[in-house]
C-alpha cells in the first residue's frame, strides 16, 4: 500500500513505507506552539522554488515529526519530488531547502476528513487502534495534506502515518 493513495485510509491500515525523495525545510528542537509559523514560512518558501521549476512535486505537501510531538521534536516540512535537490537551496526567508527521504519501514495509517483542529484526536485514535493490534509508535509521525489548505475545513483530507516499532 502506498503512502500516497488515491482513496482515504481506513481506521488503521498497515503498510510498509518506501523511500520517496523529498525536498524539505528542517526545523530542529521545536514545540507544537511553533508549528503555525514553521508551516507558513516553509510552504511559502518551497512554493517559490516550484514556480521557478527548480523542484517538481510528485505528491501532496507533508510534514514529518521526528521524536515526541508532545514535547520538543524535529520537523521536516516539504513535498515528495521528482528529484531531490543536489545541494541546499537557500530561500529569501533565510531557510534552506534540502534533500530528504520518506522514512522506510512498517507503519499504520488512517485518514482524517475534517478540520486541522481535529488532528490531535485523530492521532490519539490511531495510536489507540494500533496499540490494540500490538503496534507501538516508532518515533516518526507523518501528516500528508492531501487537500489544498484553501479547501473548506469540513472537506479537508489529511492522511496520518505512524511508523511502528
Amino acid at each position: 500500500m502506498s503512502a500516497f493513495p488515491d482513496a482515504p485510509f481506513g481506521p488503521a491500515d498497515r503498510l510498509d513505507l518506501d523511500a520517496v525523495p523529498l525536498a524539505v525545510i528542517r526545523h530542529k528542537g521545536i514545540r507544537i506552539a511553533d508549528l503555525p509559523a514553521a508551516f507558513d514560512a516553509s510552504y511559502s518558501a518551497i512554493a517559490l522554488t516550484f514556480a521557478g521549476d527548480v523542484l517538481i512535486p510528485t505528491g501532496p505537501a507533508l510534514a514529518i515529526y521526528l521524536g515526541d510531538p508532545m514535547g520538543v521534536f524535529d520537523l521536516e516540512i516539504g513535498y515528495p519530488v521528482q528529484s531531490p535537490p543536489e545541494h541546499p537551496i537557500p530561500t529569501a526567508s533565510g531557510s534552506v531547502i534540502v534533500a530528504s527521504t520518506l522514512p522506510e519501514g512498517p507503519a499504520v495509517a488512517t485518514t482524517l476528513l475534517g478540520s486541522y483542529e481535529e488532528l490531535g484526536a485523530a492521532w490519539a485514535g490511531l495510536v489507540e487502534r494500533a496499540a490494540a493490534e500490538g503496534l507501538r509508535p516508532g518515533g516518526v509521525w507523518i501528516e500528508v495534506y492531501v487537500s489544498d489548505p484553501s479547501t473548506a475545513p469540513a472537506e479537508l483530507r489529511t492522511d496520518l502515518l505512524m511508523q511502528t516499532a
